[in-house]
């Protein structure tokens, strides 16, 4: 590593990782500054007398292929593996789990037939969402919230039990607050494009060859994406337990100042840490660039994982697992069958499963005690699932802040930090607080940024 690293990156999670495997591949040094103990963010795998799972994401989302790609270029493409069969989620509602229709698109029917045969919605209901078939587009291009799109489109009962849940559930966000543009711009699109959803789905063919379903994941869960990351980097260009504190234009760059008292200097500066760390790094060197990055908001997550002997269970865990609406008060978001879900993470006479609480539904979870998180996901899960016995292994994971939350506007928000990043050649920011939050979406934006980085870096050492 040189004594002055042409570019510096501020952070170890997805994104910063994927920024670095980039600039390593186009043979630019650089070293990558992570506060932490370990590299990887929130993907965090475990293996535990014979269970394996993760304590945040789990998979990969194939139809955004970066992930995958990411995969095959580090060799660990063939330890892919889809969802088992049956391919089959649920919704909680009154106190029972009810199948998502089969032929659902994020919720939005697309066939008739297990649509009217679904017990999830009311017979209005259902007649509310099947007239979105009729609905004109909105002229407006003005962003707006999840919950006003789905209301708009299908009805309040699709909201409160599909986009609350569903939608809004996997960011761990509020519905009447997340933004359609910035997390669901397909949907936006296709109402542009086609005026109705459902007509626009119905219309399109499924895609060639078998159907292995939408998501991928590894047999050690998804710390094997992060070890290879790592293992592909030079080591010495990875420093953690390294607190970045401040940055300051110099000549010809900027000095990165971190918490241990060391002054760094390098051209680029690429900051791949949480809006809210960038904000406070950046806050001497522009107020402007950190009072937006500041307002971004993050929601808390708790992941509780439970295994359990399978006799203890009495259901029959034929799916991958269930989404809770905020109307149904039982503490936890979701659930997730892992054992059922993937292959190998369980022993063949085990069931493990995970529970999800916290979020912006209740933002004081992740401070409560291990004993109370347990005690509540288990009254949560018991009477759904059966639970006969005490569970054979419990695990916490606390995730502070660790959920950007793209509210209505961010776009808009996102445009006036790229104006500001002009002010400041050289630095850049990614991460999944910015342009997307799952593991494909920040591992392209940090490649992207990455390759920006060398290019300008390129144009300026070619200027006279």
């Amino acid at each position: 590593m040189p004594d002055r690293p042409p570019v510096i990156i501020v952070g170890g999670g997805i994104a910063g990782l994927a920024a670095a495997y980039e600039l390593h591949r186009e043979s630019v040094p650089f070293l990558l500054l992570e506060a932490g103990t370990r590299v990887g963010g929130v993907i965090l795998s475990e293996r535990v007398d014979g269970f394996v799972f993760d304590g945040g994401p789990d998979s990969l989302l194939a139809q955004k292929p970066e992930g995958i790609q990411l995969c095959r270029e580090l060799g660990i493409a063939d330890r892919l593996v889809p969802t088992l069969l049956p391919r089959q989620s649920f919704i909680q509602r009154g106190g029972q789990l009810h199948p998502l229709p089969a032929g659902s698109v994020l919720g939005i029917p697309t066939t008739v037939g297990p649509f009217l045969r679904t017990t999830l919605f009311s017979w209005p209901g259902k007649l509310r969402m099947g007239a979105e078939w009729f609905l004109a587009p909105k002229q407006s291009d003005e962003d707006e919230s999840i919950g006003q799109f789905m209301t708009r489109r299908f009805g309040r009962e699709a909201t409160e039990f599909l986009a609350e849940p569903l939608l809004a559930g996997i960011h761990a966000g509020d519905v009447d607050r997340l933004s359609m543009k910035a997390l669901f711009q397909r949907l936006t699109d296709t109402e542009r494009d086609h005026g109705s959803l459902i007509r626009a789905f119905r219309a399109q063919k499924p895609p060639a060859g078998p159907n292995l379903g939408p998501f991928r994941s590894l047999p050690g869960g998804l710390s094997e994406l992060v070890h290879a990351l790592s293992a592909a980097l030079p080591s010495a260009c990875v420093r953690t337990n390294t607190p970045v504190r401040t940055i300051a234009p110099v000549a010809g760059g900027y000095r990165v100042e971190t918490g241990h008292g060391e002054a760094l200097l390098s051209d680029t500066v690429i900051l791949a840490a949480p809006a809210f760390a960038a904000a406070a790094i950046v806050r001497d060197l522009d107020a402007a660039l950190s009072s937006l990055c500041g307002g971004i908001e993050y929601a808390s997550a708790v992941t509780v994982a439970l295994a359990f002997e399978r006799d203890a269970v009495r259901h029959p865990m034929n799916g991958s697992g269930f989404v809770v609406p905020r109307a149904e008060r039982t503490g936890i978001l979701a659930a997730s069958w892992l054992s059922s879900k993937w292959p190998h993470r369980a022993p063949a006479d085990k069931i493990l499963m995970r529970a999800f609480l916290g979020g912006t539904r209740d933002p004081g979870a992740i401070e409560r005690p291990d004993d109370e998180l347990i005690h509540l996901a288990l009254d949560a899960l018991r009477p759904l699932l059966g639970i006969s016995a005490a569970p054979l292994l419990t695990r916490i994971f606390r995730w502070p802040q660790s959920n950007a939350q793209h509210n209505v506007g961010h776009l808009d928000r996102m445009a006036a930090i790229d104006r500001a990043l002009t002010r400041w050649p050289g630095l850049h920011v990614t991460g999944s607080g910015y342009r997307g939050t799952g593991i494909p979406d920040c591992v392209a934006d940090g490649r992207r940024i990455a390759r920006e980085a060398v290019a300008a870096r390129a144009v300026s050492a070619a200027q006279p």
